[in-house]
């Protein structure tokens, strides 16, 4: 400590900490004149290198004196050892920037004052005599210090090898391998993709995709989705390989086309008409059930799918709604149908509905039988029919057509018997043929979210067959099939084409008309889903553009104010989801815009009705109930939804709700007509404007209009109305009369003054 301290360093105690500087300057001290390096040991590891200092005895002065140069000449070689084994240039450096980050000791500067220096002389000069004069003791005790000096070498010789070696293997870990060669990567390109997606494919930053596209003269962000053909370009210009995904659409399209040889298949029949003419009815004799009693209000509002095997063979049956917002149910009744039948009561004649089955059919391209209905009613005249379908291009065989007419009656059950041989007359002609082996395909009829169940989907096979355990996929919907329920209500464990079965275990509901297919695992009925997914929300984003400034511009201008009428729609099937959706819309008016904010299948939930309550919509639940948890909050929100299971009552009470947002309309009625001969000024009354009335009669606090050279300049109120000094309440054509303008003082002689009323319509 002595030593240290001759050495200008302020040290505490032996466990002080000594950076690179100290070392540096107690060995320029040490290694003056008449001074020598007291015992000095370095730690081996990097990070706790340290140095020790050994309190100086004078007893072996003479051994320190001695060794002191070995120990130097000791440490030089073990740093070039270590240096030599290690060739690392970097280990050394690293060791010399471990020490630094040491907390460096505060030292003071060397002594020079003459007289501080000859009073530590003498004690120098003892120390030199005790080292000079070497004691028999510490001469034969010199060998075994040197063999347990080399010992003590060989120990830290041991330690910075081995520091430098976890040193060297520390850096070898960290150290980033470059690719020497560029990474070809398989990308896999769908119709759409945004750059981020493509640019994680590739294995580059989104900015190369962004310049690359720059370069074609595309300006895109990081989130701007893009077109397979431009993607395929990018990647191709990067040097990956690419494959193409086909999109859902196509793929289950693609699905429809089974290359297993076709085999006789039942035919799918669509019976169509218009409300209440008998279509479902005519399926209850046919299946000998009552169906048409289940029904609301007695009419259809969602597509039955009834298997029945008949006389002339199985025939798949489909029963569709015949009222007017279910437009959308019969397009796809007659787009998945082989043969429609067309109802038509005999009493009543053809209806819009009739019309619109009409034109499904020539649309789809698919032959009629008309099914004239309820003959044994009075006032029936099935010729009649005849006659008013011939206004619409169908011509019976009895007329010289190609069409076939069957009279019945469905309550009686008459003439049925004969309209099931010419449905198997028509299906013999068509020779109807689906692939009966290989993966299933076909389309969505209905979809309805059961309360114990879960999704219960309603599937039509159209080409292969559909086993329990496949694995379905429809839009962004998929699931394996967990169950299979016939028409009948029987559990099935397979349906072949043209037969309609109810399944279980999809993760939604389908929507109904959506194309199905089954797919080999659910990664790949996972991936198409997601697909889908995206591809509708970019196509909601598209459709939810707010307007532009020019176009707000010129609402201003035309003085658009138009009165909103928010709904929120939850119902039983996907079907009627969508024809409410549709119906409801349809009642829009340049005066009130009714919009959709939310529909969905099942029960109302807590979220329909914070989502009514947030836009101030009218909650309508179709064949529903809203839960426990909804229950509550509508009471907490004094909000009271809207139940039915009729459309008529749905409708009615949306135009019900439409009339009381519409703006009163007003009609004006002239009533009199002044012409102001004189004005002047009153203390008493303000400016008063002497009139004569040319036409009708002023009326006080009636409302007024002030023309001038026939352009209307102010519109307002009399408040005054005199005749003399008496005030009156009318005065009639002829008659002279001084009046006053509620907050009008701009009248001038020879303007005219115009009263009116408004009555509202």
């Amino acid at each position: 400590m002595r030593l240290l301290h001759e050495a200008g360093l302020a040290i505490e105690d032996e466990s002080t900490v000594l950076n690179a500087e100290a070392i540096a300057q107690f060995k320029n001290h040490m290694m003056g004149p008449k001074k020598r390096l007291s015992k000095l040991s370095v730690g081996s590891g990097p990070k706790d290198q340290k140095i020790k200092v050994l309190k100086a005895n004078p007893s072996n002065q003479s051994e320190l004196r001695g060794t002191s140069t070995q120990v130097i000449s000791s440490q030089k070689s073990q740093a070039e050892t270590a240096k030599a084994s290690s060739n690392r240039p970097s280990d050394a450096d690293a060791a010399r920037a471990l020490l630094s980050v040491r907390p460096q000791v505060k030292t003071e500067p060397p002594v020079t004052d003459p007289k501080v220096l000859n009073d530590q002389k003498p004690k120098s000069s003892a120390v030199e005599k005790a080292s000079s004069t070497p004691s028999k003791t510490s001469s034969n005790a010199q060998p075994k210090h040197k063999k347990s000096l080399n010992r003590q070498e060989r120990q830290e010789r041991e330690g910075d090898l081995k520091a430098a070696a976890e040193l060297s293997l520390l850096q070898s870990k960290q150290k980033f391998n470059r690719p020497t060669q560029k990474v070809v990567c398989d990308v896999a390109i769908p119709e759409s993709i945004t750059v981020a997606d493509l640019a994680n494919q590739c294995s580059v930053k989104a900015s190369e995709v962004i310049a690359h596209l720059f370069q074609l003269g595309v300006m895109a962000t990081i989130n701007q989705s893009l077109d397979q053909e431009t993607a395929v370009y990018v990647a191709e210009a990067l040097g990956h390989r690419v494959t193409l995904v086909k999109d859902n659409e196509t793929l289950l399209s693609e699905a429809l086309v089974n290359p297993n040889p076709p085999e006789p298949r039942a035919p799918i029949v669509t019976v169509m008409g218009h409300v209440d003419h008998g279509k479902t009815s005519l399926l209850d004799a046919i299946r000998r059930s009552q169906i048409v009693d289940t029904e609301s209000g007695g009419i259809t509002q969602h597509i039955g799918a009834y298997f029945v095997e008949t006389s002339g063979g199985a025939v798949t049956f489909l029963d569709t709604p015949g009222h007017e917002a279910f437009t959308a149910m019969r397009a796809r009744g007659a787009e998945c149908t082989d043969i429609i039948v067309l109802v038509v009561a005999a009493d009543d004649g053809v209806m819009p509905q009739t019309i619109e089955a009409i034109q499904h059919a020539k649309a789809a391209e698919v032959p009629l039988v008309v099914a004239v209905n309820k003959i044994d009613k009075v006032g029936a005249d099935p010729e009649r029919i005849k006659t008013e379908l011939i206004q619409h291009d169908v011509l019976a065989e009895s007329l010289g057509g190609d069409v076939l007419f069957q009279e019945i009656s469905a309550k009686k059950g008459q003439g049925v018997s004969d309209l099931l041989d010419n449905l198997a007359l028509q299906a013999e002609i068509l020779e109807l043929k689906a692939p009966i082996e290989g993966s299933a395909a076909g389309l969505v009829i209905e979809s309805v979210l059961d309360k114990g169940l879960g999704p219960l989907v309603t599937l039509l096979v159209q080409s292969g067959t559909l086993k329990q355990g496949d694995i379905v996929l429809s839009g962004q919907e998929y699931g394996r099939v967990r169950t299979m329920i016939d028409s009948h209500g029987q559990s099935v464990d397979s349906a072949g084409p043209s037969v309609p079965v109810k399944v279980t275990g999809l993760s939604g509901v389908p929507a109904a008309g959506d194309v199905f297919r089954v797919v080999e695992s659910e990664r790949v009925a996972r991936m198409h889903a997601n697909q889908y997914q995206t591809k509708l929300r970019e196509k909601k984003a598209a459709q939810s553009k707010p307007k532009s400034l020019d176009q707000m511009f010129l609402d201003a201008q035309a003085g658009e104010t138009i009165t909103q009428l928010s709904v929120v729609i939850k119902a039983d099937t996907h079907g009627s989801v969508e024809a409410i959706s549709e119906a409801v819309k349809g009642l829009a008016s340049n005066e009130v815009d009714v919009r959709v904010m939310g529909a969905g299948v099942g029960q109302i939930t807590e979220s329909d009705v914070n989502l009514a309550e947030a836009s101030n919509a009218i909650l309508v639940g179709f064949n529903v109930r809203a839960n426990t948890q909804a229950i509550q909050l509508m009471r907490s929100a004094k909000m009271t939804p809207f139940y039915c299971s009729v459309i008529y009552d749905l409708i009615d009470h949306i135009n019900v709700a439409i009339s009381g947002l519409k703006q009163p309309t007003y009609t004006e009625k002239i009533i009199g007509l002044a012409e102001v001969r004189e004005v002047f000024r009153s203390s008493k009354y303000g400016l008063v404007s002497g009139c004569m009335v040319l036409e009708g009669a002023l009326q006080r606090n009636a409302d007024v209009r002030v023309l001038r050279d026939g352009i209307v300049i102010h519109q307002g109120a009399l408040n005054s109305l005199r005749r003399g000094k008496d005030n009156v309440s009318e005065v009639k054509t002829g008659v002279e009369c001084g009046l006053g303008i509620k907050d009008y003082k701009d009248i001038k002689s020879g303007d005219r003054v115009e009263a009116f009323t408004r009555e509202m319509i």
